[in-house]
C-alpha cells in the first residue's frame, strides 16, 4: 500500500509533507501513514493524536510514523503512544537517509530482529542551514509552495515553534529561483514563498539579500510563472525593495497575510513583538497608497495573559483602523515552556468569548470587503471545478464547472457571507457586451 501523509498546521508543513513523500516512497517503505505535527496550539496537537489513533483503527497493519514540530517539542510524548512507531525530528524529515534509516527500524520485526529505539530526534538548535529540495509539484494542490526560510531567531512570549524548528536560516537565491523556474515548468501557475519568519529571510546568507531582492530575482527570472504570492509576514521587517515590487509588479499578488497578534501596546510588549499599534496602521496606509486595493489578512490572539477588556477592544478596533479583510483568530492557548504560559492567565471562558467577537469582527470585516467586489472582474485560479482564489486571495465559487489549474477571467455577482459567486466565462462576456452598449 501507499505511503499517505497527514499535514497539520502551516503551509511550510505542506510543502515539507511532499518532500517527506517522496523521500519516503524512496527508502522504499510501504503501508505507512506519516503524522506531520504541528505545535502551534494545543488544538493542533490534539487533533494530530486523535488523528493518530484513528489512522490506527483504520489501518492496524500499518506502521505509524509522526513527526513534525509537536514530535519535535515533545518527542517522548508521542513515543508513547501505542499507536505510533517512530517519531522522527524536523530536521531528519527532510533527509532521505532518516527515512531508510526508519524503514530498516519499522521492519526490523518482520526480519526476526529485536525493533530499534522508537525516537530518532536530534537537537533543533544545532542545525545551521536548510537546504533546497526540488518538488516536482503539491499533490491535489493547484498553486505550489516554495521553502525559502525557517527556524526564528526572535522569542515571542507565546510561541513553542522556535524551539520545533531552531534558529533562522535561509535557503539560498539561486536554489529558490529554480525551484521556482522548475514549478512553472510544470504548469503552476501560482507560487506561494513560505517560511516561519519568512521576512528575515536571507539574514544569515552572504552579502545578506532581503526577501525583497528574492521576490525581484524570482520575477525577473522566471518569466513564465504568472502568480507569485507570499505567506505571513512581520510588519517591522518588511524592506524596501518589496515595497517598490509591491508597488511595480502585477505578478506579486496584492494580498498581505500580517502577523499582528494583538491592538494593544503593552500586550505587544509582553508578547516580545517588535512592532507597535502606530507601526500596523502606518505600514498598511503606506502599502495602501503604493498599491490601491490590496487585501490584507492578520493573525490575532485573543485573551493572551493579562489582557484587560480596554487592550481586547484595540484589538477589535485595529481590525477597521488597518481595513483587514481576512483574520485567522486564536484563542490564547498556553505552551509549556514559554513565558506567557508563566504569565497570570485569562479566564478560560473569557478567551473562547474575546475570540468569538474577534471573529464576528472578522466576518464583518470579510463581508465589507466582498460587497466592495460585487461587479468587478478578477482572475481566479481555479483550485477545484467549483472555485477558487482571486488575486487578492478572496475564495470564489463559480457559477459553472472549471478545469483546476486555469486562470479564469470572471466577474463577481454576488456572495454568501463567506465567498464571492463568479460569473462563467460566457457570462462575463454577455455582461461586458452589455456595459458596452450602454457606454455607446
Amino acid at each position: 500500500m501507499s505511503v499517505d501523509v497527514l499535514t497539520f498546521g502551516c503551509r511550510l508543513n505542506a510543502y515539507e509533507s511532499e518532500v517527506i513523500r517522496r523521500n519516503a516512497e524512496a527508502a522504499g517503505l510501504v503501508d505507512v501513514v506519516i503524522v506531520n505535527t504541528c505545535a502551534v496550539t494545543a488544538e493542533a496537537e490534539r487533533q494530530a493524536r486523535q488523528a493518530i489513533r484513528r489512522a490506527r483503527r483504520e489501518r492496524p497493519q500499518a506502521r505509524i510514523v509522526v513527526t513534525g514540530c509537536a514530535a519535535q517539542v515533545n518527542p517522548v510524548r508521542y513515543a508513547a503512544m501505542s499507536e505510533v512507531d517512530r517519531v522522527i525530528g524536523n530536521d531528519a524529515k527532510m533527509d532521505l537517509n532518516a527515512w531508510i534509516a526508519a524503514g530498516e527500524a519499522l521492519y526490523a520485526v518482520d526480519f526476526g530482529r529485536a525493533a530499534t529505539e522508537k525516537i530518532a530526534v536530534n537537537d533543533i538548535m544545532s542545525v545551521k542551514e536548510t537546504a533546497a529540495h526540488l518538488i516536482e509539484g503539491m499533490e491535489g494542490r493547484a498553486r505550489a509552495y516554495v521553502q525559502v526560510q525557517n527556524g526564528c531567531d526572535h522569542r515571542c512570549t507565546f510561541c513553542i515553534i522556535p524551539y520545533g524548528r531552531g534558529n533562522s536560516r535561509s535557503v539560498p537565491m539561486g536554489e529558490v529561483v529554480a525551484q521556482a523556474r522548475h514549478l512553472a515548468e510544470n504548469g503552476y501557475r501560482e507560487v506561494v514563498l513560505t517560511g516561519v519568519d519568512l521576512t528575515s529571510y536571507g539574514a544569515d546568507l552572504p552579502g545578506a539579500p532581503r526577501l525583497g531582492t528574492l521576490v525581484a530575482q524570482i520575477l525577473k527570472h522566471v518569466r513564465s510563472l504568472e502568480r507569485l504570492r507570499l505567506s505571513s509576514l512581520d510588519c517591522v521587517e518588511i524592506d524596501d525593495a518589496l515595497m517598490e515590487a509591491l508597488a511595480s509588479e502585477e505578478r506579486l499578488m496584492p494580498h498581505l497575510h500580517l502577523s499582528l497578534q494583538s491592538g494593544d501596546d503593552l500586550i505587544l510588549k509582553r508578547m516580545k513583538r517588535r512592532h507597535s499599534r502606530a507601526d500596523a496602521i502606518a505600514l498598511c496606509e503606506k502599502v495602501r497608497r503604493l498599491r490601491p486595493g490590496m487585501a490584507f489578512g492578520a493573525d490575532l490572539i485573543a485573551g493572551f495573559p493579562t489582557e484587560t477588556e480596554d487592550m481586547f477592544r484595540r484589538s477589535l478596533d485595529l481590525v477597521e483602523e488597518c481595513g483587514l479583510a481576512f483574520l485567522h483568530v486564536f484563542p490564547y492557548s498556553p505552551r509549556h515552556g514559554t513565558p506567557a504560559a508563566r504569565m497570570p492567565q485569562v479566564a478560560r471562558e473569557t478567551v473562547k468569548e474575546r475570540a468569538r467577537r474577534l471573529r464576528t469582527q472578522g466576518e464583518a470585516a470579510l463581508a465589507r470587503h466582498l460587497d466592495r467586489e460585487i461587479g468587478a472582474v478578477r482572475r481566479v485560479l481555479a483550485e477545484t471545478n467549483e472555485g477558487g482564489h482571486t488575486e487578492h486571495f478572496t475564495p470564489v465559487q463559480f457559477d459553472g464547472v472549471v478545469e483546476p489549474g486555469r486562470i479564469v477571467e470572471a466577474r463577481m455577482i454576488r456572495h454568501d457571507g463567506r465567498r464571492l459567486v463568479a460569473a462563467s466565462r460566457e457570462r462575463t462576456e454577455r455582461c461586458r457586451a452589455t456595459d458596452r452598449a450602454t457606454i455607446s
